[in-house]
């Protein structure tokens, strides 16, 4: 519903590095509103790399990528990208190479140049799946009608409203866990 609205930055941090960094763009912010959309649960430093710039300026970046073979993208944001990361290193141990995107702010990242997505989305015939727990709407920008990627995208995320339950069960009745992120990587490839 945020991400619907015009002219409002929204952020979806993964961990305190992005929430650091997302704050330091608000507060930058002279004609547009942002908001911070936080979780409730305790989630890992998932940045541990320190760098320079503010990589959450781009509204997307390449958090872990592929070793070896370039077969899967994972694009996830908020809490949401730690079950990425456990993904990956499911499927990194099987031989399987994964990049993990995390895209902490949409606006930002649909500001930036084609080049710069497409280095960062990976390349066309890589499978890829967009997490959130949240509906598919928006996704789709990210996910499908790249050539060479026909029918090999999927979304994980809720199709329905009203579960209420731990975090964990919520998230375990909904497939959005590491789990289902492998069993959908592989029957996609």
């Amino acid at each position: 519903m945020l991400r619907s609205t015009p002219n409002l930055l929204v952020f979806r941090p993964c961990d305190t590095v992005e929430t650091a960094e997302a704050w330091e763009i608000a507060l930058k912010q002279t004609k547009t509103p942002s908001i911070l959309a936080l979780s409730r649960q305790s989630l890992p430093t998932l940045r541990v790399r320190h760098t320079r710039s503010n990589l959450t300026s781009r509204g997307a970046y390449v958090l872990a990528d592929y070793k070896g073979s370039k077969d899967a993208v994972l694009l996830a944001t908020g809490s949401d990208v730690s079950i990425a990361m456990e993904a990956r290193e499911i499927l990194q141990g099987e031989g399987i190479g994964v990049r993990v995107v995390s895209m902490p702010c949409w606006e930002l990242f649909s500001r930036q140049d084609k080049a710069y997505q497409q280095r960062v989305l990976g390349p066309g015939k890589a499978v890829r799946i967009g997490i959130e727990a949240g509906i598919q709407n928006g996704w789709e920008r990210w996910l499908f009608g790249f050539r060479g990627n026909e029918n090999r995208s999927s979304f994980i995320g809720m199709s329905t409203f009203g579960v209420s339950a731990p975090a964990n069960d919520a998230y375990g009745h909904f497939g959005i866990t590491s789990k289902n992120i492998v069993n959908q990587v592989k029957e996609l490839l």
